[in-house]
This record gives structure tokens, C-alpha cells and sequence, in this order.
């Protein structure tokens, strides 16, 4: 059968829908992955490395996104998969609430909930993610693909930003009973928020409706998918990007505390300063991408590539930081740090979406879910091994000599790997958005 529907895309209005479900997402693994990291070893006393274990864990799951991905392809429909990813997400979360009290007396059955919890947790965001991913990257007109990600992308952090700061009034004074409420309150409105947001969006978006494409399994769909140079290359930069993006997070603050002798408040402000510089850079990579830039992924490699160059610029001026301590700009070299991430994340998840909705725009394969997949794996490995390779190479570093050296070694080995992703992001091949990418690259 022919392709069904015609392509008038996304407008505005679909695009902030979608990044109500984005902001719905954030908003829960704030909840799993923040609050209750702190919940745990500070309330409840476990050892720090049981939430970084099931933080982990919540990425390895992830690594089935290209089943989930191949699921939604199969059914020509994606909104079920997001709803359902959600709800899952949800009830991971507060399975994780409802075993924190069973630590005290029955450490295995705690355990075991916890452990199913993250699980759930991973497989929620996994599926709802991959999903939305793919409904935007088939329902936006490619020209707005990289606003399309900037405005669900900081709908996101605002999602974030927005139930921490609920959460924190909500839960004061401490109890166990207000985490259930607050938790619970939380997953239900992002429940709801979901299903409101996703109702009928999905009308009017083209559909590939081939005999044969229902009958691909997985295998197949994924060795189409890596026979393909750019899909393989796209996908090594998405690992190396990510990789070098994720080594920062658990050791921004320790070197403010350590290296230039920050209070946790200080260096907690440096928190929003980054945070406030990604969101610069996203709104700039946004408009910039979306006004000179065309169709094609390769298109934002340019922008991609300086998102990469100025995050190892600035990584690298942390590294001479280390080496001055107080005395240097820290907080500036934060923001110019978080304004090219900003720029770089935006830009890469415009080309991600662009290569995997190429096919998509001219009725080619049906495979847009199985490439966010991918991707979205790849994403999922980097920032496991990500955080977990920045705050062990840090200790180790740190036994070996100084700490200003030993944040000097981190900080200069992430900006070696933005470099490498740069080159890569350089190597994005350009094609056409009137062909199928297997066509362009022959």
C-alpha cells in the first residue's frame, strides 16, 4: 500500500503539546533520580552507592529502546506506546517510594522492589521517550525540526526545574507519608498531562502502511538501519557526544568544593548558572538551526560542531581553573560551559531527528522508530558509563596526586573526547531530503 495521510506538519501549538510530555518525563525522573538520591542515603542512610547502582540500571534498561522503537514502527501508531511509557515510568517511581521503608527490616525484599522499581523506571522512559522522538521527528516539517527540539527540550528542564521546586515546599517537614502524597501527585499530573497532550495529535500524521514493513522484525530492521554509513557514524558521535556531555555531572560541584573551597550553597548557585547557560544555548542553537539552516541532518553539522568545540574550549578552561583555584572566572566559565552544551544538545537532537525522519518524509521505510532506538541506546550507554567514568576517574586521580591535577586529568581527557565527537559531527553526511538516505549515499 501507498503511503496514507498528507504531510502538512506539526505547528507550534502540536510541537508545545509534545513538549508538555517531555516536561511530564522530566518531571518524574527528577523525582526517581534526584530526590530520591538524596531520600536514600541522607533519610533512609543507605550507602551512596546504592542509588548510583540503580541510577545505572534505570540506562542499562534502556539499551532495549530500538525494541520499543521497532514496536511502535510495527504498529504505525506511537501515542499508545508514549501514554503507556509514562504510566510505566510512574509506577516505577513510586514502587521505589513504596520500598524505602522496608530497608530497615527486610533489606532483601527492599532490595527487590528497588530494583524492580528502576527497572520500570528505565523501561518508562525508554518507551515514552523513543516514541516521542519518533512522533516528532515524522510530524515536524523538516526545516523546524531543531526549534521543534529546542521547544520540547526546555519544556523538559522546565518540567524538571518545576516539580523539584514543588516537591521541595511540598516535602517540608520530612515524612515518609508526604513523599508518598508528593510522589504520587506528581506521576498522576504527569500521567494526566500526557494523555491530554497526546489526544488526536497524531491525526494527520503520514503513515507508512506497506504489507511487507509489517512483516520486518527486529533483526532486519536494525541491520537496515547500520548498513547505512551515516546511521553508523551518526550513531558513534551520538556515543562519544554524550559520553564527554555526561562525565561532568557528579563532579561539577565537588571540584567547586574542593578546588576553589565553595559552601554547598556556592556551589550550588553554579548549578543554575550552568543550567540557565544550556537554556541560552538551546534557544540560540533553536532559532539559529530552524532560520539558516535547510532540510538535511547534515545541515546542522556546522552548528553541531561548534556546540562540541566550545564545550571543550570551556572544559578546557576548567582544566587550567583547576590548576590557578581561586582567582578564576568560575561561575563565567560555567555558562559559556552550559550555553555550548545548550548548543550543541539542541542541534544534535535536530540532526537525530532529521536522519531518522528522512525516509518518513518520502514514504520510504518505516523505520523512524527503530533509529531513535538506536540512538537513543547509544544516548543511554554514554550517560551510564558517563557519570560513573568521571566520578571513579576523579578518586583514582585524586590518590595519585592533587586534587586540582586530579580535576585537570578529567576535565582535559572530556575535552579530547568533545574533539573527537566535532570530527565526527563533521563527518555527518549532508543528503538529500527528497530521497531515502540509502539512495543519497549511492
Amino acid at each position: 500500500m501507498a503511503r496514507m495521510g498528507t504531510v502538512s506538519g506539526f505547528g507550534w501549538f502540536s510541537i508545545a503539546r509534545l513538549g508538555l510530555v517531555q516536561a511530564s518525563i522530566g518531571a518524574i525522573v527528577m523525582l526517581a533520580t534526584s530526590l530520591l538520591n538524596r531520600v536514600m542515603v541522607v533519610e533512609y542512610g543507605m550507602a551512596a552507592a546504592v542509588p548510583a547502582g540503580l541510577v545505572a540500571l534505570h540506562y542499562a534498561v534502556q539499551l532495549a529502546r530500538p525494541v520499543w522503537g521497532h514496536g511502535s514502527d510495527r504498529g504505525h501508531a506511537r501515542t499508545p506506546w508514549i501514554i503507556g511509557g509514562v504510566a510505566v515510568l510512574g509506577m516505577g517511581a513510586m514502587l521505589a517510594v513504596l520500598g524505602l521503608p522496608l530497608g530497615k527490616g527486610q533489606p532483601l525484599l527492599a532490595n527487590a522492589v528497588l530494583l524492580l522499581g528502576f527497572i520500570l523506571i528505565g523501561a518508562g522512559v525508554g518507551a515514552a521517550g523513543t516514541s516521542l522522538l519518533a512522533l516528532l521527528a515524522a510530524g515536524v516539517a523538516p526545516q523546524r525540526r531543531a526549534a521543534a527540539a529546542a521547544v520540547t527540550w526546555i519544556m523538559m528542564v522546565m518540567g524538571i526545574v518545576l516539580s523539584a521546586g514543588i516537591a521541595g515546599a511540598l516535602l517540608a517537614p520530612f515524612s515518609w507519608d508526604r513523599l508518598v502524597a508528593v510522589s504520587g501527585g506528581i506521576a498522576l499530573t504527569a500521567l494526566v498531562l500526557t494523555v491530554l497532550a497526546t489526544f488526536r495529535l497524531e491525526r494527520g500524521v503520514p503513515q507508512v502502511a506497506q504489507e511487507a514493513e509489517q512483516e520486518t522484525t527486529l533483526g532486519d530492521a536494525l541491520r537496515a538501519v547500520f548498513a547505512e554509513s551515516a546511521a553508523r557514524r551518526f550513531t558513534v558521535f551520538v556515543f562519544l557526544s554524550m559520553l564527554a556531555y555526561s562525565m561532568q555531572d557528579l563532579i561539577l560541584e565537588p571540584f567547586a568544593g574542593l578546588v576553589f573551597g565553595m559552601s554547598p550553597a556556592q556551589s550550588t548557585s553554579l548549578s543554575a548558572v550552568q543550567h540557565s547557560g544550556v537554556l541560552m544555548g538551546m534557544i540560540a542553537a533553536g532559532i539559529g538551526g530552524s532560520a539558516f539552516t535547510g532540510r538535511a541532518a547534515g545541515e546542522l553539522r556546522g552548528w553541531i560542531a561548534a556546540g562540541c568545540v566550545g564545550s571543550a574550549l570551556a572544559l578546557a578552561g576548567l582544566a587550567v581553573g583547576a590548576g590557578v583555584g581561586p582567582g578564576w572566572p568560575l561561575a563565567a566559565n560555567i555558562g559559556v560551559l552550559g550555553f555550548a552544551n545548550g548548543v550543541f544538545a539542541v542541534s544534535a537532537i535536530g540532526a537525530m531527528m532529521s536522519l531518522a525522519g528522512a525516509a518518513g518524509d518520502t514514504g520510504g521505510r518505516a523505520d523512524t522508530g527503530v533509529r531513535m532506538g538506536v540512538w537513543g541506546a547509544a544516548q543511554a550507554i554514554a550517560f551510564g558509563l558517563g557519570g560513573l567514568i568521571g566520578a571513579i576517574g576523579v578518586d583514582v586521580a585524586r590518590h595519585m596526586e592533587s586534587d586540582g591535577r586530579a580535576f585537570q586529568t578529567i576535565f582535559a581527557a572530556e575535552a579530547m573526547l568533545f574533539m573527537a565527537a566535532a570530527v565526527m559531527a563533521a563527518r555527518i553526511a549532508g543528503h538529500s531530503p527528497a530521497m531515502p538516505l540509502r539512495e543519497a549515499e549511492a
